[in-house]
């Protein structure tokens, strides 16, 4: 554990060596056409993702460990729910004080240090507390940072939406290699409770220890000047542009088609217990996860590029309709040959979904609203996450898990309908 930490070390003096050695670049505020807030932001999330997804996947274990397996559902919707309430706040006093980076700044920071409480939770109560805990600080981060990104590459949302996501995605990889390469060569007692629960306490304390490295990168980006806006909360979204309004509308019913990813891991646990012992059932879960992430971030950039040249309209279409049908997939197969194109599959859905949803709003709101817009979007989103959540977990729990991914797959491919029959009415 000693050389993860040395790892996060080395790579943090690295990036510091690498900007100072650019001070000259950073002025300039671009790097080969991509703008250097783009690529800060994105080592921002980068280390902040390799720390959160050191805990994610053992999340659900955690959990169950403690003694909660029913709150599975429950803090993956929670998490997001929460974290979304607070994004339309964040985005509206960024837009009314002109001010980014506080913002982004503060919600890192609330991040780190409720991980770290994650670390000393005893019951599975404190794990819902904690985890949620730590959610505010990704909704005072997320609709600020995005304005920045959007507001740095005004000619390129797509792309620079995309790279930030693929450097974030990549943190998310190696924070889930990780946790795969202690599980496999340092978890020698499955069948021990107490030393299952110190190690996950281990694995999660090393996670936020991380997480503040990644405040470092953070200093290094440059806020532009902006004047305070004379705006009111708009909760009601009244001020927003009609096309915009639609569009949200349309991403809510695809939201709450998208529960938490905590539940494919489960799926593809559920599948392997039965053939192979615990300790490889829950790797190879991991494992599956990890080539999620892998073509997450192979194929944001790609798919970013993608939307700038065609149009957000049929990316976004087609990557809602992809999870209607990967939904089905893992309905209705259970093999680890299925699995193996079914994550890869979910990958390619978020590469297409994720970046351009953001990107596709900045694009339908105003300049002086940006923010706003971002917040007003993660926010509706985010409060069906918990309904989604909870009721992917109840028809898990009360019919099978193969009903809640038939529920997925019909949410979402309506979705896809309402898309195309209002799809001349958005314009790019």
């Amino acid at each position: 554990m000693a050389i993860i930490v040395a790892l996060a070390i080395f790579f943090l003096l690295a990036q510091v060596f690498f900007l100072e050695k650019r001070k000259s670049v950073m002025k300039n505020k671009y790097l080969k056409g991509v703008s250097a807030n783009v690529l800060l932001l994105g080592v921002v999330s980068f280390l902040n993702d390799l720390s959160s997804e050191m805990i994610m996947p053992i999340l659900p274990m955690f959990i169950t460990a403690l003694g909660g397996v029913w709150v599975v559902g429950l803090v993956g919707g929670l998490r997001d729910s929460i974290s979304s309430i607070l994004k339309v706040f964040s985005g509206f006093w960024s837009d009314r004080t002109g001010k980014r980076k506080v913002f982004v700044s503060s919600g890192y920071l609330t991040s780190a240090i409720f991980k770290l409480f994650l670390a000393f939770s005893q019951v599975w109560l404190h794990v819902l507390l904690f985890s949620s805990a730590e959610r505010v600080g990704k909704g005072l981060r997320t609709a600020p940072r995005d304005a920045i990104i959007a507001d740095s590459m005004p000619e390129a949302r797509g792309k620079g939406f995309g790279i930030h996501r693929a450097l974030d995605t990549s943190g998310a990889i190696a924070g889930s290699v990780i946790v795969l390469l202690l599980l496999l060569f340092f978890w020698f007692d499955l069948e021990q409770k107490a030393y299952q629960i110190g190690f996950y306490k281990s694995i999660i304390f090393i996670a936020a220890i991380i997480a503040f490295f990644s405040l470092v990168p953070l200093h290094f980006v440059k806020e532009g000047k902006r004047e305070p806006q004379e705006i009111r909360l708009q909760i009601s979204l009244k001020k927003l542009p009609k096309q915009l309004k639609l569009f949200i509308v349309v991403a809510t019913l695809f939201a709450l088609a998208n529960f938490t990813y905590m539940f494919f891991i489960l799926k593809a646990m559920d599948a392997f217990m039965p053939i192979m012992p615990v300790k490889e059932s829950i790797a190879l879960a991991i494992l599956l996860y990890v080539l999620f992430n892998t073509f997450y971030a192979l194929l944001a950039i790609p798919f970013g590029t993608l939307s700038d040249r065609i149009g957000r309209r049929e990316v976004l279409i087609f990557g809602y309709f992809l999870f209607s049908v990967t939904c089905l997939g893992f309905a209705f197969f259970d093999s680890l040959a299925a699995f193996i194109v079914l994550f890869p599959l979910y990958g390619v859905v978020y590469a297409m979904i994720d970046g351009n949803q953001r990107a596709f709003v900045s694009d339908l709101s105003t300049e002086d609203l940006r923010a706003t817009a971002l917040g007003s979007f993660h926010t509706v989103i985010g409060l069906v996450a918990l309904p989604a959540s909870l009721t992917a977990g109840i028809l898990w729990q009360t019919i099978s898990p193969n009903a809640t991914f038939i529920y997925g797959s019909v949410i979402s491919f309506i979705a896809v309908v309402l898309f195309l029959i209002f799809r001349d009415y958005f314009k790019d």
